[in-house]
């Protein structure tokens, strides 16, 4: 951060503290802010031949930010990642601005390049039915083929993420009927445990030769450990060419199934979003998959006017 003044790096920190405080923002995201942001104050840096202090920022122009714009996708960054990089330096001006009492429409006046957003491909119901009867046959080790086959069910009866599930801690046992989940920034949810995944869960403690302490993770590698997530990936990875699946049948994806198959049967969009611990209900939308008989259904159902 040397091409950085001592300013604009104070108000930088400073900023992302606030969204860690206010919003709770978990690490990851808040080092790719300040990788987002750090990398436009250095441009502007050497765009303007001096360091930029404070006042300086407030004369960003829109010639900057399409200058900053085309060297950065100049460098090879894709359309994706170029629009990331542009919300970050708007949310940092739009605080800096509010702070500075400064109007900052050249920056976010800045159009994000346009992309196809990836959608997420669940796998139909039947598909995750045998991914699941599948999953259990991959191991020698009875238990191991139980742990096995109580992840991807949590993953897909409860809409864990892989991380959340391998998160889990003694201390939840026996499971109850329903799970309080920290999810992604802090964000705690509770989650409703249908009795598949508590079944699943019990059998595979009643059969795992580790001790199950209340400070240590359910779900145990071979030796003890807690269990690498890339072990689940592989298992499905088997499994999912044994069912000829495509690619995309992954941990992720018995998320992606629990959300779209509940919505499909009818379940509310706003309830699946707190079930997946989503802070945007644009999320969900991306992130469920309806077809349009659905959603035809569905407005001709419920539409005042149809």
């Amino acid at each position: 951060m040397s091409l950085i003044s001592p300013a604009a790096r104070d108000a930088l920190q400073s900023w992302l503290e606030s969204q860690s405080a206010l919003r709770g923002s978990s690490q990851n995201t808040l080092d790719a802010y300040r990788r987002d942001v750090v990398d436009f104050l250095s441009f502007i840096t050497v765009h303007k031949g001096e360091p930029q202090g404070l006042k300086a920022l407030e004369r960003v122009t829109v010639s900057d930010m399409r200058a900053w714009m085309a060297q950065t996708r100049g460098d090879g960054i894709a359309a994706r990642s170029m629009a990331r990089k542009l919300s970050s330096v708007k949310s940092f001006f739009r605080w800096l601005a509010e702070r500075q009492g400064f109007d900052p429409s050249a920056v976010l006046s800045t159009r994000s390049p346009k992309f196809h957003r990836k959608l997420p491909r669940p796998l139909d119901v039947d598909a995750a039915r045998k991914m699941l009867e599948t999953v259990e046959l991959q191991a020698s080790k009875d238990w191991v083929a139980a742990r096995d086959l109580a992840v991807v069910t949590l993953l897909y009866g409860c809409g864990l993420r892989i991380s959340e599930a391998l998160g889990l801690q003694g201390r939840v046992l026996p499971l109850g009927d329903s799970l309080r989940i920290l999810g992604k920034g802090g964000k705690e949810r509770i989650v409703p445990v249908i009795g598949a995944a508590r079944q699943a869960v019990d059998r595979y403690v009643s059969l795992c030769p580790h001790q199950m302490e209340p400070d240590q993770p359910v779900f145990r590698g071979v030796r003890g450990g807690a269990l690498n997530p890339r072990q689940i990936q592989q298992v499905m990875e088997k499994a999912r060419m044994q069912l000829g699946l495509p690619a995309s049948a992954t941990p992720h994806a018995m998320r992606h199934s629990f959300a779209t198959h509940l919505l499909n049967a009818g379940g509310d969009l706003r309830a699946i979003q707190e079930l997946l611990g989503h802070a945007s209900l644009s999320t969900t939308q991306t992130y469920t998959a309806v077809d349009l008989d659905r959603l035809l259904d569905v407005y001709e159902n419920t539409h005042p006017k149809a």
